[in-house]
């Protein structure tokens, strides 16, 4: 192994303005198992290889879209370049990839939900009504013509 040295790593604050994790954030993640690639210099002082970077931000992405700290931690230790391990680790990255369509669709739906509550509101405020107001039948029969009753009310 070569010897990590500041012209050939990053620091501790580099990788944290770079990645945007706090520096707290990074050494909770190396303490949990998450970043294998963190080196000491002899005064101690942590470094980070140049393609810690990538990896950090597959880490990051990883636990934004929800993966577990421990499927994260199984996704670490399967590595090391094994060809052995890339079925597992390959399994768990399909597995995130199908959460996170999921998770998706999910939000679509609910994105239609609210901008269509949103085009309620824009169409009651226009009318002087106000939002908590009981709305009159014939209003509500003009907002589910221009569907933005969508998802929000029964069909009448």
């Amino acid at each position: 192994m070569t010897a990590v040295t500041p012209e050939t790593s990053l620091g501790i604050r580099q990788v944290s303005e770079e990645t945007g994790l706090s520096i707290d954030t990074l050494r909770w993640y190396e303490r949990e198992g998450l970043l294998p690639l963190v080196e000491r210099t002899s005064d101690g002082r942590r470094r980070y290889p140049p393609g810690a970077l990538r990896f950090i931000r597959l880490v990051q992405a990883l636990r934004r879209t929800g993966m577990p700290v421990a499927d994260v931690r199984a996704f670490i230790e399967a590595g090391g370049g094994e060809l052995a391990n890339h079925a597992g680790r390959l399994a768990l990255l399909e597995r995130q990839c199908a959460a996170i369509e999921q998770r998706l669709t999910e939000l679509q739906d609910d994105l239609a939900v609210v901008r269509a509550k949103i085009g309620s509101y824009h169409h009651l405020i226009a009318r002087g009504l106000d939002c908590e107001d009981d709305v009159p039948e014939d209003v509500l029969d003009q907002l589910r013509d221009d569907g933005l009753l969508t998802g929000l009310l029964p069909p009448s």
